[in-house]
Parts: structure tokens; C-alpha cells; sequence
């Protein structure tokens, strides 16, 4: 029984990655459409993709926030499985598209859906199963966001409208749902077996936190600033790897093919984490990513100061530090029923959700300013100014955590 309830919690983060690269796959496509029209009509600007991914950021804000009182009067599992359904409504959505203002509805319900899934299943994994599994449900979503926008470019190559990599996406998250509704009487006997629908009597007798009491638990904020440092790191160095490595004079094409390997670092290195969380407990993986990522940090950083270094150099570099983000994401999401008790959990898993969002929002347009004004070269630093920070942060945590227990 416990098998069939992780691959579908497994499927269900598969389906929550699967949407994540679809609109910037799609775009060039949506803009070169005739019939796809702009807010004042016309070929909408090249920046406006990121109009959809703010309301998309901005919904999933909201649903993490909420997900302490969603989980708790709907259960984990049916917070999923609905959740996942209305992500399949809200790409159907997309797919009838036909302007921008169509692209800005339903990015509301598909951000709503994203957020609920992640928070949800997040704290779910956390309390029930060992790291290993936490590791490798991320790297199920590196899986998922790796193979959609694959299927788009697949049905672009093929002459296909891009309204067609959007169906097709759609019908596989269809099935991603029908799965998880499957699954729910697997869920209610393992939580049967508990004794406590929300994870433990604590946790069912306790009322949802407000969001000032969750900043007044010993260690919470610094456990937030902590995880929007990391998701910066990771989105920062996703985003901006190809303008740097282009700086240092890589073609275009193989810059974009090594900035695709931080996360195919990062999806790898999670499945190989899983294995390693048998020998090393939450603090020691994530420690050990942190070293990981200096080393890559110091390969970057190398061709960034010396032009006489490869730049293949500064390519590896790049590698080596998707490898090391690995384990930070899972480790700090796993270890926080530990550090601040499963009653507890599920109210600061969602707030962490939101700062997550918040670090991928804000960090890398901050570094696009610098990188403009002073120079794209700045990248490792500016990346290992938010490791030491976040690193600094996460240590705090552990004893502040560590004496509140005591």
C-alpha cells in the first residue's frame, strides 16, 4: 500500500513540474501567432510573459499562505488531488487562448493550484517519510518541468500550433489527477493508521496559525530568509548562466545548452541524494551542498577574474553548482517538522512556500540591474553573497530550534 501511495504522491509532483517551462517554451511561438493578440491588440511585447508569471508568482503566494487552513479542513490528499484537477482546467484554459488577457485569467487558477500542491505535499512528505523520499519527490518535479517544455517543442518541430504542446500537457496532468483521486482511499488508511487525519493529534487539535504567530515562532523567520536565499540562488544562477557564460565569450548555443545543465544538476543530483540521506541526516546533506556549490561558485568565479582561464572552466562550474543545490531545497523542507514540530509544520512549510516564490521573483531581476549596469562577471559573487548569507541563516536556525526544544 505504502508503494502505490508514494507514486501517486510522486505522479502528482511530476504534474506539478510538467507546467513550469511551458510559457517561455511557448512565447516565441505565442508572439509569432497572428491570430494571438496583445493587450492593446498586435504582437504583445517580449516582455510580457513576465506579466503571466507575476500574477502566476503572486496566486501561488496567496495559496501557500492559505494552505495551514486548506490542508487542515480538507486533508492533504484531497487538497491534491483537487488541486492537480484545477491545474488541468487552467491549461485547457491556456490552450483556447487567444490573447493576453486569456494568458492573465487563467494563470490565477493555475497559480492557486500550484501553490495548494506544493505546500501540501511538501509538509505531507516531511512528516510521513524518510529524507530520501522528500529528495526524490523534488527530483520527480525536475523530471516534470523538464519534460513539458520538451512536449512543446516537440509539437512546435512538427509544424503543430502551440496550442497543441498545451492539450497535450493538459490530457497527461488529466491523467496525473485521475491517478491522485485513485489513490485517496490509500491515503485515508495510511492516515487511519496514524491516527490523525492532518499528521498528528497535535496537529488535528490545533487551529490554523496566523501569519504574525508563525513569525514569532523562535527560528521561523530566519528559516524563511534562509529559503528565499536558496530559491534565489537556484532561479538567479538558472536564469542568468547563458548571459555569463555569452560575457565570456561562449556562442550563444552552447551557452544555453550549459546554463540547461544547472538543472539538470539539480534533478540529478536529487536523485542521487536519496541514496545519500541513508548515511547523512538532514543538516549534514544540506551542508554538504553548500560546500558543492562554493566549488562550483570558485570555478565560475575563476573565469570571471582571469580571461586566460577556459571558459569551459566556468561551464563545469556551473554544473558542479546545480549538483550542490541538490539536496538544499529538500533538506530544509524535511527537516522542519524536526526543527519546529509537526503541529507546526504545515504553517511554516506554507509560509515557505511563499518566500520560495518571493526569492524567484525579486532576486534575479535585482541581478539583471547590476549585470546591465556594471557586468554580467558579477554573477558568482553575487550568488556567494546569498550562500553565506543563507548559510548563516540556516545555521541559526539549528540553534535557536535546538534550544527552544530544550
Amino acid at each position: 500500500m505504502i508503494h502505490l501511495l508514494l507514486a501517486a504522491i510522486y505522479l502528482a509532483f511530476v504534474g506539478l513540474g510538467l507546467p513550469d517551462g511551458l510559457l517561455g517554451a511557448a512565447w516565441p511561438a505565442m508572439r509569432a501567432d497572428a491570430a494571438f493578440r496583445g493587450f492593446g491588440g498586435g504582437t504583445p511585447p517580449l516582455s510580457h510573459s513576465g506579466i503571466v508569471f507575476a500574477i502566476i508568482s503572486i496566486c501561488t503566494v496567496v495559496s501557500a499562505l492559505q494552505s495551514d487552513r486548506t490542508t487542515k479542513r480538507f486533508g492533504a490528499a484531497r487538497v491534491t488531488a483537487f488541486s492537480t484537477a484545477l491545474a488541468a482546467v487552467a491549461l485547457f484554459g491556456f490552450a483556447q487562448c487567444r490573447s493576453m488577457a486569456g494568458l492573465c485569467v487563467w494563470a490565477v487558477p493555475y497559480g492557486l493550484a500550484a501553490g495548494a500542491i506544493d505546500a501540501a505535499l511538501n509538509n505531507y512528505v516531511a512528516l510521513h517519510f524518510a529524507s530520501r523520499h522528500m529528495s526524490w519527490l523534488h527530483c520527480m518535479w525536475g523530471v516534470g518541468a523538464t519534460a513539458g517544455p520538451y512536449v512543446m517543442g516537440a509539437a512546435l518541430t512538427r509544424g503543430a500550433p502551440w496550442q497543441r504542446g498545451y492539450l497535450l500537457v493538459g490530457c497527461a496532468q488529466v491523467l496525473v489527477a485521475a491517478a491522485v483521486f485513485a489513490s485517496l482511499p490509500l491515503w485515508r488508511r495510511a492516515e487511519g493508521a496514524s491516527g490523525a487525519t492532518a499528521g498528528t493529534p497535535a496537529e488535528a487539535a490545533r487551529r490554523p496559525l496566523r501569519l504574525a504567530e508563525i513569525l514569532r515562532i523562535p527560528g521561523a523567520r530566519a528559516i524563511l530568509l534562509c529559503f528565499f536565499c536558496y530559491c534565489a540562488i537556484e532561479q538567479t544562477a538558472g536564469l542568468w548562466a547563458a548571459t555569463f557564460l555569452a560575457h565570456r565569450g561562449v556562442d550563444p548555443e552552447r551557452a544555453a545548452f550549459y546554463a540547461s545543465m544547472v538543472y539538470l544538476g539539480i534533478t540529478l543530483g536529487r536523485g542521487i541524494g536519496g541514496f545519500a540521506t541513508f548515511r547523512w541526516n538532514d543538516d549534514q546533506m544540506l551542508r554538504i551542498g553548500e560546500g558543492i556549490i562554493v566549488a562550483g561558485l570558485a570555478l565560475v568565479g575563476a573565469a570571471a577574474l582571469a580571461p586566460a582561464v577556459p571558459s569551459g572552466v566556468a561551464c563545469a562550474g556551473f554544473v558542479v553548482a546545480g549538483f550542490g543545490c541538490a539536496p538544499v531545497y529538500p533538506s530544509i523542507i524535511h527537516s522542519t517538522p524536526a526543527h519546529f514540530g509537526a503541529d507546526r509544520s504545515q504553517a511554516i512549510i506554507g509560509v515557505q512556500m511563499a518566500f520560495a516564490y518571493l526569492g524567484t521573483t525579486a532576486m534575479p531581476p535585482l541581478f539583471g540591474a547590476l549585470a546591465r549596469h556594471v557586468t554580467p562577471a558579477l554573477l558568482p559573487l553575487y550568488l556567494l553573497a546569498l550562500l553565506v548569507l543563507m548559510a548563516a541563516l540556516y545555521e541559526r536556525v539549528v540553534r535557536v530550534t535546538a534550544r527552544a526544544r530544550d
